[in-house]
Protein backbone atom coordinates (compact mmCIF):
# COMPACT_ATOMS: atom_id res chain seq x y z
CA UNK A 1 0.00 0.00 0.00
CA UNK A 2 0.77 3.58 -0.18
CA UNK A 3 3.95 4.84 2.14
CA UNK A 4 2.09 7.58 3.75
CA UNK A 5 5.02 8.43 6.06
CA UNK A 6 6.92 9.48 3.07
CA UNK A 7 4.05 11.21 1.29
CA UNK A 8 3.26 13.55 4.45
CA UNK A 9 7.42 14.45 4.46
CA UNK A 10 7.21 15.50 1.34
CA UNK A 11 3.61 17.07 0.96
CA UNK A 12 4.53 18.51 4.03
CA UNK A 13 7.94 20.14 2.55
CA UNK A 14 5.42 21.54 -0.35
CA UNK A 15 3.74 23.22 1.75
CA UNK A 16 6.09 25.38 3.46
CA UNK A 17 7.12 26.20 -0.25
CA UNK A 18 3.59 27.45 -1.05
CA UNK A 19 3.50 29.29 2.21
CA UNK A 20 7.12 30.97 1.31
CA UNK A 21 5.28 31.71 -2.13
CA UNK A 22 2.31 33.22 -0.82
CA UNK A 23 5.17 35.63 1.53
CA UNK A 24 6.34 37.40 -1.38
CA UNK A 25 2.88 38.07 -2.22
CA UNK A 26 2.33 39.40 1.19
CA UNK A 27 4.92 41.42 1.04
CA UNK A 28 3.83 43.44 -2.37
CA UNK A 29 0.20 43.70 -0.47
CA UNK A 30 2.41 45.44 2.92
CA UNK A 31 4.55 47.78 -0.44
CA UNK A 32 0.70 48.58 -1.42
CA UNK A 33 -0.78 48.97 1.42
CA UNK A 34 -4.02 47.62 0.59
CA UNK A 35 -5.88 45.34 2.54
CA UNK A 36 -5.36 41.65 0.92
CA UNK A 37 -2.25 41.55 3.62
CA UNK A 38 -4.10 40.46 6.29
CA UNK A 39 -5.99 37.24 4.16
CA UNK A 40 -2.30 36.16 2.90
CA UNK A 41 -0.91 36.48 6.66
CA UNK A 42 -3.94 33.75 7.85
CA UNK A 43 -3.50 31.89 5.13
CA UNK A 44 0.41 31.43 5.41
CA UNK A 45 0.25 30.65 8.91
CA UNK A 46 -2.75 27.74 8.54
CA UNK A 47 -0.25 26.25 5.54
CA UNK A 48 2.52 26.26 7.32
CA UNK A 49 1.27 24.55 10.36
CA UNK A 50 -0.60 22.26 8.08
CA UNK A 51 3.02 21.44 5.78
CA UNK A 52 4.32 21.24 9.77
CA UNK A 53 2.02 18.67 11.23
CA UNK A 54 2.20 16.42 7.73
CA UNK A 55 6.13 16.99 8.08
CA UNK A 56 6.08 15.81 12.00
CA UNK A 57 3.80 12.81 11.24
CA UNK A 58 6.47 11.73 8.44
CA UNK A 59 9.73 12.60 10.37
CA UNK A 60 10.80 9.34 10.53
CA UNK A 61 10.30 8.35 6.79
CA UNK A 62 13.22 6.87 4.24
CA UNK A 63 13.06 9.11 0.90
CA UNK A 64 12.42 5.94 -1.03
CA UNK A 65 9.27 6.34 -2.94
CA UNK A 66 7.70 3.64 -4.84
CA UNK A 67 6.07 4.40 -8.45
CA UNK A 68 2.70 3.76 -6.54
CA UNK A 69 3.10 6.65 -4.08
CA UNK A 70 4.93 8.68 -6.91
CA UNK A 71 1.58 8.60 -8.94
CA UNK A 72 -0.27 9.41 -5.75
CA UNK A 73 1.79 12.65 -4.48
CA UNK A 74 1.45 13.97 -8.08
CA UNK A 75 -2.23 14.02 -8.01
CA UNK A 76 -2.58 14.89 -4.56
CA UNK A 77 0.16 17.72 -5.11
CA UNK A 78 -2.03 19.83 -7.42
CA UNK A 79 -5.09 19.31 -5.46
CA UNK A 80 -4.06 19.76 -2.00
CA UNK A 81 -2.07 23.20 -2.96
CA UNK A 82 -5.24 24.51 -5.01
CA UNK A 83 -6.95 24.11 -1.92
CA UNK A 84 -4.94 26.17 0.78
CA UNK A 85 -4.08 28.51 -2.67
CA UNK A 86 -7.57 29.35 -2.73
CA UNK A 87 -8.11 31.10 0.96
CA UNK A 88 -6.55 34.17 0.11
CA UNK A 89 -9.34 35.09 -2.52
CA UNK A 90 -11.91 33.55 0.28
CA UNK A 91 -10.70 35.48 3.39
CA UNK A 92 -10.63 38.62 1.43
CA UNK A 93 -14.05 38.40 0.56
CA UNK A 94 -12.90 38.84 -3.13
CA UNK A 95 -14.60 35.41 -3.88
CA UNK A 96 -17.54 34.65 -2.27
CA UNK A 97 -17.80 31.10 -2.58
CA UNK A 98 -15.62 27.98 -2.46
CA UNK A 99 -16.32 26.44 -5.93
CA UNK A 100 -15.59 29.64 -7.33
CA UNK A 101 -12.27 30.18 -5.62
CA UNK A 102 -11.22 26.47 -6.19
CA UNK A 103 -11.95 26.78 -9.23
CA UNK A 104 -10.20 30.00 -9.85
CA UNK A 105 -6.87 28.44 -8.08
CA UNK A 106 -6.68 25.13 -10.05
CA UNK A 107 -7.59 27.00 -13.44
CA UNK A 108 -4.10 29.32 -12.23
CA UNK A 109 -1.83 25.95 -11.17
CA UNK A 110 -3.03 24.09 -14.26
CA UNK A 111 -2.20 26.95 -16.65
CA UNK A 112 -5.33 26.79 -18.10
CA UNK A 113 -6.49 30.70 -17.61
CA UNK A 114 -10.13 30.08 -17.39
CA UNK A 115 -11.48 32.53 -14.81
CA UNK A 116 -14.86 32.90 -13.07
CA UNK A 117 -13.60 36.78 -11.97
CA UNK A 118 -15.77 39.57 -14.67
CA UNK A 119 -13.27 42.37 -13.45
CA UNK A 120 -9.79 41.23 -12.13
CA UNK A 121 -8.90 44.86 -12.36
CA UNK A 122 -10.92 45.38 -8.71
CA UNK A 123 -8.15 42.64 -7.24
CA UNK A 124 -5.18 44.30 -4.95
CA UNK A 125 -1.93 43.72 -6.51
CA UNK A 126 -1.20 41.05 -4.28
CA UNK A 127 -3.76 38.81 -5.58
CA UNK A 128 -3.07 39.77 -8.53
CA UNK A 129 0.67 38.48 -8.53
CA UNK A 130 -0.59 35.40 -6.59
CA UNK A 131 -2.59 34.59 -9.54
CA UNK A 132 0.27 35.10 -11.68
CA UNK A 133 2.57 33.23 -9.32
CA UNK A 134 0.36 30.02 -9.64
CA UNK A 135 0.21 29.54 -12.76
CA UNK A 136 4.08 30.31 -13.54
CA UNK A 137 5.03 27.62 -11.06
CA UNK A 138 2.64 25.10 -12.68
CA UNK A 139 3.63 25.82 -16.26
CA UNK A 140 6.57 23.21 -15.66
CA UNK A 141 4.94 21.67 -12.87
CA UNK A 142 4.70 21.71 -9.01
CA UNK A 143 6.86 18.57 -7.98
CA UNK A 144 9.17 19.14 -10.86
CA UNK A 145 9.71 22.80 -9.22
CA UNK A 146 10.34 21.10 -5.79
CA UNK A 147 13.06 18.58 -7.77
CA UNK A 148 14.74 21.64 -9.03
CA UNK A 149 15.08 23.52 -5.96
CA UNK A 150 15.47 20.52 -3.38
CA UNK A 151 16.95 17.04 -5.46
CA UNK A 152 16.73 15.56 -1.98
CA UNK A 153 13.68 15.70 -0.63
CA UNK A 154 12.20 13.08 -3.24
CA UNK A 155 15.29 11.06 -3.04
CA UNK A 156 15.66 7.96 -4.98
CA UNK A 157 12.24 8.26 -6.30
CA UNK A 158 12.62 11.66 -8.24
CA UNK A 159 12.68 9.66 -12.21
CA UNK A 160 9.34 8.13 -11.02
CA UNK A 161 8.14 11.36 -9.93
CA UNK A 162 8.95 13.21 -12.78
CA UNK A 163 7.48 10.24 -14.95
CA UNK A 164 4.22 11.06 -13.50
CA UNK A 165 3.81 14.55 -13.63
CA UNK A 166 6.05 15.24 -17.41
CA UNK A 167 3.86 16.11 -20.43
CA UNK A 168 4.98 14.38 -23.86
CA UNK A 169 5.39 10.57 -24.76
CA UNK A 170 9.32 11.26 -25.20
CA UNK A 171 11.58 11.79 -22.27
CA UNK A 172 14.82 13.65 -23.45
CA UNK A 173 17.58 13.72 -21.24
CA UNK A 174 20.66 16.23 -21.33
CA UNK A 175 22.46 14.67 -18.16
CA UNK A 176 22.29 11.60 -16.26
CA UNK A 177 21.32 13.20 -13.02
CA UNK A 178 17.43 14.38 -13.11
CA UNK A 179 18.43 17.02 -10.80
CA UNK A 180 20.97 18.44 -13.51
CA UNK A 181 18.38 18.22 -16.32
CA UNK A 182 15.76 20.35 -13.99
CA UNK A 183 17.79 22.79 -13.25
CA UNK A 184 19.21 23.06 -16.79
CA UNK A 185 15.46 23.23 -18.15
CA UNK A 186 14.42 25.72 -15.34
CA UNK A 187 16.98 28.20 -16.48
CA UNK A 188 15.73 28.56 -19.56
CA UNK A 189 13.00 28.90 -17.82
CA UNK A 190 13.86 31.53 -16.03
CA UNK A 191 15.98 33.52 -18.49
CA UNK A 192 12.56 33.35 -20.77
CA UNK A 193 10.78 34.91 -18.16
CA UNK A 194 13.14 37.50 -17.82
CA UNK A 195 13.24 38.43 -21.32
CA UNK A 196 9.86 38.57 -21.84
CA UNK A 197 9.42 41.09 -18.67
CA UNK A 198 11.96 43.29 -20.56
CA UNK A 199 10.54 43.46 -24.05
CA UNK A 200 7.25 44.23 -22.33
CA UNK A 201 8.63 47.06 -19.93
CA UNK A 202 10.19 48.40 -23.75
CA UNK A 203 6.82 48.25 -25.22
CA UNK A 204 5.55 50.52 -22.19
CA UNK A 205 3.83 48.12 -19.76
CA UNK A 206 4.07 49.33 -15.85
CA UNK A 207 6.81 47.04 -14.09
CA UNK A 208 3.82 45.40 -11.92
CA UNK A 209 2.81 44.57 -15.61
CA UNK A 210 5.53 43.36 -16.89
CA UNK A 211 6.39 41.57 -14.44
CA UNK A 212 2.81 39.65 -14.13
CA UNK A 213 2.19 39.56 -18.02
CA UNK A 214 5.71 37.74 -18.75
CA UNK A 215 5.12 34.98 -15.98
CA UNK A 216 1.66 33.84 -17.54
CA UNK A 217 2.62 34.21 -21.22
CA UNK A 218 5.84 31.96 -20.70
CA UNK A 219 3.43 29.42 -18.54
CA UNK A 220 1.29 29.47 -21.39
CA UNK A 221 -1.21 30.48 -18.94
CA UNK A 222 -3.15 33.43 -19.94
CA UNK A 223 -4.22 35.17 -16.17
CA UNK A 224 -3.48 38.92 -16.87
CA UNK A 225 -3.84 41.72 -14.78
CA UNK A 226 -6.26 43.65 -17.15
CA UNK A 227 -9.82 42.93 -18.11
CA UNK A 228 -8.75 43.43 -22.10
CA UNK A 229 -5.60 41.38 -21.53
CA UNK A 230 -2.99 42.65 -24.09
CA UNK A 231 -5.83 44.16 -25.91
CA UNK A 232 -5.46 46.71 -22.94
CA UNK A 233 -2.35 48.02 -24.46
CA UNK A 234 -3.27 49.07 -27.74
CA UNK A 235 0.26 48.33 -28.60
CA UNK A 236 1.54 46.41 -31.58
CA UNK A 237 4.72 45.98 -30.68
CA UNK A 238 3.51 44.28 -27.18
CA UNK A 239 1.59 41.71 -29.13
CA UNK A 240 4.26 40.60 -31.35
CA UNK A 241 6.10 40.35 -28.36
CA UNK A 242 3.48 38.16 -26.81
CA UNK A 243 3.44 36.23 -29.50
CA UNK A 244 6.74 35.82 -30.11
CA UNK A 245 7.30 34.53 -26.15
CA UNK A 246 4.38 32.48 -26.08
CA UNK A 247 5.94 30.63 -29.36
CA UNK A 248 9.36 30.01 -27.46
CA UNK A 249 7.25 28.50 -24.51
CA UNK A 250 5.86 26.30 -26.64
CA UNK A 251 9.20 24.96 -27.91
CA UNK A 252 10.53 21.63 -26.24
CA UNK A 253 12.57 23.54 -23.35
CA UNK A 254 15.33 20.58 -23.18
CA UNK A 255 15.80 21.21 -27.33
CA UNK A 256 15.77 24.94 -26.50
CA UNK A 257 18.46 24.57 -23.93
CA UNK A 258 20.86 22.22 -26.30
CA UNK A 259 20.46 24.92 -29.01
CA UNK A 260 21.65 27.83 -27.38
CA UNK A 261 24.04 25.85 -24.52
CA UNK A 262 25.50 23.91 -26.77
CA UNK A 263 25.17 25.60 -29.88
CA UNK A 264 22.97 22.72 -31.91
CA UNK A 265 20.52 25.07 -34.03
CA UNK A 266 20.87 22.45 -36.53
CA UNK A 267 19.13 20.15 -34.44
CA UNK A 268 16.28 22.13 -33.30
CA UNK A 269 15.71 23.07 -36.79
CA UNK A 270 15.91 19.55 -38.04
CA UNK A 271 13.34 18.11 -35.38
CA UNK A 272 10.22 16.51 -37.20
CA UNK A 273 8.06 17.65 -33.90
CA UNK A 274 9.51 21.56 -34.10
CA UNK A 275 8.81 21.60 -38.37
CA UNK A 276 5.67 20.62 -37.43
CA UNK A 277 4.98 23.12 -34.73
CA UNK A 278 6.37 26.31 -37.16
CA UNK A 279 4.70 24.57 -39.93
CA UNK A 280 1.08 24.73 -38.14
CA UNK A 281 1.40 28.29 -36.94
CA UNK A 282 1.94 29.13 -40.44
CA UNK A 283 -0.66 27.58 -42.55
CA UNK A 284 -3.12 28.44 -40.01
CA UNK A 285 -1.86 32.49 -39.21
CA UNK A 286 -2.05 32.66 -43.30
CA UNK A 287 -5.65 30.90 -43.35
CA UNK A 288 -7.25 33.31 -40.28
CA UNK A 289 -5.48 36.12 -41.80
CA UNK A 290 -7.40 35.25 -45.00
CA UNK A 291 -10.50 35.54 -43.35
CA UNK A 292 -10.05 38.62 -41.60
CA UNK A 293 -9.42 40.27 -44.60
CA UNK A 294 -12.12 38.68 -46.79
CA UNK A 295 -14.72 39.00 -44.09
CA UNK A 296 -13.94 41.74 -41.27
CA UNK A 297 -11.91 44.03 -44.19
CA UNK A 298 -8.70 43.65 -41.63
CA UNK A 299 -6.18 46.00 -43.37
CA UNK A 300 -2.67 43.27 -44.06
CA UNK A 301 -0.92 44.46 -41.09
CA UNK A 302 -4.05 43.87 -38.31
CA UNK A 303 -5.10 40.93 -39.90
CA UNK A 304 -1.65 39.47 -39.73
CA UNK A 305 -0.60 40.87 -35.97
CA UNK A 306 -4.19 39.10 -34.93
CA UNK A 307 -4.07 36.04 -36.81
CA UNK A 308 -0.50 35.47 -35.30
CA UNK A 309 -1.34 36.45 -32.12
CA UNK A 310 -4.61 34.41 -31.47
CA UNK A 311 -2.80 30.97 -33.47
CA UNK A 312 0.26 31.22 -31.12
CA UNK A 313 -2.14 31.40 -28.21
CA UNK A 314 -4.59 29.03 -29.19
CA UNK A 315 -1.88 26.36 -29.96
CA UNK A 316 0.09 27.17 -26.85
CA UNK A 317 -2.70 27.01 -24.41
CA UNK A 318 -1.55 30.34 -23.34
CA UNK A 319 -5.41 32.17 -23.90
CA UNK A 320 -4.18 35.79 -23.74
CA UNK A 321 -6.12 37.75 -26.48
CA UNK A 322 -5.86 40.77 -28.65
CA UNK A 323 -8.67 40.97 -30.49
CA UNK A 324 -12.21 39.42 -29.63
CA UNK A 325 -11.85 35.82 -31.62
CA UNK A 326 -16.11 35.67 -30.92
CA UNK A 327 -17.10 38.41 -33.17
CA UNK A 328 -14.14 36.60 -35.97
CA UNK A 329 -16.17 34.39 -39.17
CA UNK A 330 -17.33 30.42 -37.79
CA UNK A 331 -14.65 29.39 -39.90
CA UNK A 332 -11.66 30.59 -37.75
CA UNK A 333 -13.53 28.90 -34.69
CA UNK A 334 -12.55 25.50 -36.34
CA UNK A 335 -9.32 26.45 -37.12
CA UNK A 336 -8.36 27.24 -33.58
CA UNK A 337 -10.60 24.44 -31.67
CA UNK A 338 -8.19 22.47 -34.20
CA UNK A 339 -5.07 24.24 -32.43
CA UNK A 340 -6.78 23.57 -29.07
CA UNK A 341 -6.59 19.92 -29.28
CA UNK A 342 -2.92 19.77 -31.30
CA UNK A 343 -1.08 21.99 -28.86
CA UNK A 344 2.29 23.46 -28.45
CA UNK A 345 5.63 20.40 -28.17
CA UNK A 346 6.57 18.14 -25.85
CA UNK A 347 8.45 19.10 -22.94
CA UNK A 348 7.12 23.01 -22.92
CA UNK A 349 4.37 24.96 -20.96
CA UNK A 350 2.60 24.66 -23.77
CA UNK A 351 -0.91 22.03 -23.74
CA UNK A 352 -3.17 20.20 -25.86
CA UNK A 353 -1.96 16.47 -27.15
CA UNK A 354 1.32 18.00 -28.21
CA UNK A 355 2.87 17.92 -31.75
CA UNK A 356 4.83 15.36 -31.51
CA UNK A 357 2.58 12.71 -31.28
CA UNK A 358 0.77 13.84 -34.63
CA UNK A 359 4.93 13.49 -36.00
CA UNK A 360 4.56 9.70 -34.51
CA UNK A 361 0.80 9.00 -36.00
CA UNK A 362 1.80 10.09 -39.32
CA UNK A 363 5.02 7.65 -38.86
CA UNK A 364 3.07 5.23 -37.92
CA UNK A 365 0.71 5.66 -40.51
CA UNK A 366 3.40 5.96 -43.40
CA UNK A 367 4.85 2.77 -42.02
CA UNK A 368 1.75 0.94 -42.60
CA UNK A 369 1.58 2.00 -46.36
CA UNK A 370 5.24 0.75 -46.16
CA UNK A 371 4.42 -2.86 -45.22
CA UNK A 372 1.26 -3.17 -46.99
CA UNK A 373 4.01 -3.36 -50.31
CA UNK A 374 6.79 -5.25 -48.32
CA UNK A 375 5.17 -7.65 -45.64
CA UNK A 376 8.34 -9.02 -44.51
CA UNK A 377 10.04 -5.47 -43.82
CA UNK A 378 11.16 -4.29 -40.29
CA UNK A 379 9.99 -0.27 -40.57
CA UNK A 380 11.02 1.05 -36.99
CA UNK A 381 9.33 4.19 -36.12
CA UNK A 382 11.62 7.27 -35.85
CA UNK A 383 11.08 10.85 -34.60
CA UNK A 384 14.42 12.67 -35.88
CA UNK A 385 16.93 10.12 -34.92
CA UNK A 386 14.75 8.38 -32.33
CA UNK A 387 13.65 5.13 -32.76
CA UNK A 388 10.14 5.27 -31.06
CA UNK A 389 9.60 1.74 -28.57
CA UNK A 390 6.60 -0.29 -29.34
CA UNK A 391 5.80 0.57 -25.45
CA UNK A 392 5.48 4.43 -26.17
CA UNK A 393 3.65 3.34 -29.85
CA UNK A 394 1.09 1.21 -27.88
CA UNK A 395 0.51 3.71 -25.19
CA UNK A 396 -0.41 6.41 -28.05
CA UNK A 397 -3.67 4.80 -28.39
CA UNK A 398 -5.39 5.15 -24.89
CA UNK A 399 -4.36 8.29 -24.82
CA UNK A 400 -5.81 9.32 -27.75
CA UNK A 401 -8.55 6.43 -26.87
CA UNK A 402 -8.97 8.68 -23.46
CA UNK A 403 -8.59 12.14 -24.89
CA UNK A 404 -11.92 11.33 -27.08
CA UNK A 405 -13.53 9.59 -24.50
CA UNK A 406 -13.41 12.06 -22.19
CA UNK A 407 -14.13 14.60 -24.62
CA UNK A 408 -17.20 13.05 -26.60
CA UNK A 409 -18.80 12.76 -22.45
CA UNK A 410 -17.69 16.31 -20.84
CA UNK A 411 -19.90 17.73 -24.25
CA UNK A 412 -22.75 15.44 -23.65
CA UNK A 413 -22.99 16.77 -19.73
CA UNK A 414 -21.89 20.17 -20.98
CA UNK A 415 -25.00 20.10 -23.28
CA UNK A 416 -27.30 17.62 -20.72
CA UNK A 417 -27.02 20.48 -18.72
CA UNK A 418 -28.05 23.80 -21.06
CA UNK A 419 -24.92 24.89 -22.58
CA UNK A 420 -25.02 25.61 -26.25
CA UNK A 421 -23.18 23.07 -28.70
CA UNK A 422 -20.10 25.24 -29.48
CA UNK A 423 -19.41 26.38 -26.01
CA UNK A 424 -19.98 22.66 -24.56
CA UNK A 425 -17.51 21.56 -27.07
CA UNK A 426 -14.76 24.56 -26.72
CA UNK A 427 -14.91 23.90 -22.90
CA UNK A 428 -14.26 20.64 -23.26
CA UNK A 429 -11.26 21.17 -25.04
CA UNK A 430 -9.67 23.87 -22.99
CA UNK A 431 -10.47 21.98 -20.11
CA UNK A 432 -8.52 19.10 -21.34
CA UNK A 433 -6.05 20.80 -23.03
CA UNK A 434 -5.67 23.74 -20.62
CA UNK A 435 -6.39 26.48 -23.39
CA UNK A 436 -8.47 28.87 -21.35
CA UNK A 437 -10.66 30.80 -23.66
CA UNK A 438 -13.91 28.91 -25.57
CA UNK A 439 -15.33 29.94 -28.72
CA UNK A 440 -18.94 30.74 -28.26
CA UNK A 441 -21.67 33.27 -28.01
CA UNK A 442 -22.74 32.35 -23.94
CA UNK A 443 -19.01 32.47 -23.05
CA UNK A 444 -16.76 34.00 -25.50
CA UNK A 445 -12.96 34.18 -25.01
CA UNK A 446 -13.43 37.62 -23.50
CA UNK A 447 -15.73 36.16 -21.14
CA UNK A 448 -15.28 34.55 -17.62
CA UNK A 449 -16.98 31.37 -16.59
CA UNK A 450 -19.06 32.80 -13.91
CA UNK A 451 -22.18 32.52 -15.22
CA UNK A 452 -21.70 28.30 -14.98
CA UNK A 453 -23.57 26.02 -13.00
CA UNK A 454 -21.79 25.05 -9.63
CA UNK A 455 -21.32 21.09 -10.27
CA UNK A 456 -20.23 22.60 -13.64
CA UNK A 457 -17.30 23.94 -12.36
CA UNK A 458 -16.47 21.41 -10.19
CA UNK A 459 -16.24 18.58 -13.22
CA UNK A 460 -14.38 21.56 -15.19
CA UNK A 461 -11.55 21.67 -12.27
CA UNK A 462 -11.45 18.10 -12.37
CA UNK A 463 -10.74 17.80 -16.23
CA UNK A 464 -8.54 20.87 -15.79
CA UNK A 465 -6.02 18.37 -13.35
CA UNK A 466 -6.69 15.19 -16.03
CA UNK A 467 -5.67 17.59 -18.94
CA UNK A 468 -2.78 18.83 -17.02
CA UNK A 469 -1.37 15.69 -15.76
CA UNK A 470 -2.16 13.86 -19.37
CA UNK A 471 -4.61 11.43 -18.12
CA UNK A 472 -2.72 8.70 -16.75
CA UNK A 473 -1.55 10.15 -13.63
CA UNK A 474 -5.28 10.92 -12.31
CA UNK A 475 -6.81 7.95 -13.81
CA UNK A 476 -4.44 5.08 -12.67
CA UNK A 477 -5.76 6.05 -8.99
CA UNK A 478 -9.25 5.03 -9.65
CA UNK A 479 -8.38 1.45 -11.46
CA UNK A 480 -8.46 -1.30 -8.47
CA UNK A 481 -4.84 -2.63 -9.71
CA UNK A 482 -3.72 0.55 -8.03
CA UNK A 483 -4.76 -0.36 -4.30
CA UNK A 484 -4.24 -3.71 -4.05
CA UNK A 485 -1.11 -4.63 -1.60
CA UNK A 486 0.92 -6.39 -4.69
Amino acid sequence: MLNWKILNKIIGSLLWLEASLMFLCLLISLYYKEDDALPFLYTISGTAVAGTAARYYGREAENNLSRRDAYFLVTATWIIFSFFGMFPFLIGGYIDNVTDAYFETISGFTTTGATILNDVEVLPHGLLFWRTMTQWIGGLGIVFFTIALLPSLVGSGNVKVFSAEATGPIRTKMHPRLSTNSHAIWMVYIILTVACAVMYYCGGMSLFDCINYSMTTTATGGFSTHNASTEFFGSPFIEYTGALFCFLSGINFTMMYMALARKKFRDLVNNSEFRMYVSIILVCTALVMFYLMRDMHYDVEPAFRYALFQVVSFLTSTGLFSDDAGQWPHVTWIILGILMFVGGCAGSTAGGVKCVRFVIVMRIIRNEFRQILHPNAVLPVRVGETIIPAATRNRLLPFLGLYLGLFLLSATFFAAIGIDPINSITMCLSCLSNVGPTLGVEIGPTMSWEELPDLCKWFCAVMMLIGRLEFFSVLILFTPEFWKNN
